[in-house]
């Protein structure tokens, strides 16, 4: 695989910054995440961290080089995600459990796929043209969905931030998954959060992605959206890759050696009272029940 790839995130007008964002590859796979911690509920930054922790462990295990089912991988990985997220409700014993909205990419043999719960999002852009985007499980884009509302009005509503679905809801949440996408050179997958797309329009964002290099269009998306927001400009997370190819060694995977995952998914400590909640044996149990789910997936 040849990609570039970058991620940033800035605080904005909050105390504290309740995004995560991170990846993790193989010689064959890429895995990005982005993770939006819901702050009218208790320790979103909390249920964002485990989020990223449940799926970035489940990719290391699993991506051996590859992902035998990416589809089945990114359903179970982030149910499982959601179910540890009521595990640390219980364990704290907690009134309600931590929230987060979530996004998740896999890439792999030229292809992607990805996968959304809530409003952080995904943008495909081809030479500053969107291909495709993930559509919100919020009330504005139920709205539009039902002719009640105008696309161009849901970037501007009052409204457009209440979310419908999450992981850490007490109902199962819905895991949004679009087919396979044949990427070619020079096309870019954005994940981010609402704190950056809510400043921009759609064109506005897929154009600016498109005016340089990953390490220099996402950190100026961030630094503009935050601005944006003045005081009270919310976290604003980005994580993007610049595809450059399939087959063809590149300075990233060529330095993983057979068998090894280069990850910037920290793992360890969730908040700030606690020790790690997700032990090794912890990490293990989650693997075999997301391996045992995709098994029974492939079997149907």
């Amino acid at each position: 695989m040849r990609f570039a790839i970058f991620q940033d995130s800035a605080v904005g007008g909050r105390e504290v910054n309740q995004d995560r964002m991170g990846y993790c590859f193989t010689r064959d796979s890429l895995l990005m995440l982005v993770a939006d911690g819901l702050g009218g509920h208790l320790r979103g930054e909390v249920a964002a961290q485990i989020a990223m922790q449940t799926t970035g462990a489940a990719f290391q295990q699993l991506a051996r080089p590859r992902l035998a089912d990416p589809v089945a991988f990114l359903d179970h990985a982030l149910r499982q995600a959601h179910r540890e997220i009521l595990r640390y409700q219980d364990l704290h014993a907690l009134p309600e459990a931590p929230r987060t909205t979530v996004v998740a990419c896999v890439v792999q043999d030229g292809r992607a796929w990805w996968a959304h719960a809530g409003d952080s999002r995904l943008y495909w852009v081809r030479e500053g043209r969107m291909l495709a985007r993930t559509r919100d499980h919020s009330k504005v884009e139920n709205l539009v969905a039902l002719g009640l509302l105008q696309p161009h009005e849901l970037e501007r509503h009052p409204e457009r931030n209440k979310v419908l679905n999450c992981l850490g809801s007490p109902f199962e949440p819905t895991i949004e998954i679009d087919e396979a996408a044949e990427l070619r050179p020079g096309d870019r997958l954005l994940l981010c959060t609402d704190g950056l797309w809510s400043a921009f329009s759609e064109d506005d964002l897929c154009a600016r992605l498109a005016e340089g290099p990953v390490m220099a269009t996402v950190p100026q998306l961030v630094r503009q959206a935050a601005s944006a927001g003045g005081r009270f400009a919310d976290n604003t997370t980005a994580l993007a890759i610049d595809w450059e190819g399939d087959g063809r060694i590149d300075t990233q995977t060529m330095s993983v050696p057979e068998g090894a995952v280069t990850t910037t998914i920290t793992f360890g400590q969730v908040d700030n009272e606690t020790p790690a909640d997700l032990t090794e044996e912890e990490i293990e149990r989650t693997i075999r029940e997301i391996r045992t789910a995709i098994q029974k997936s492939a079997a149907r």
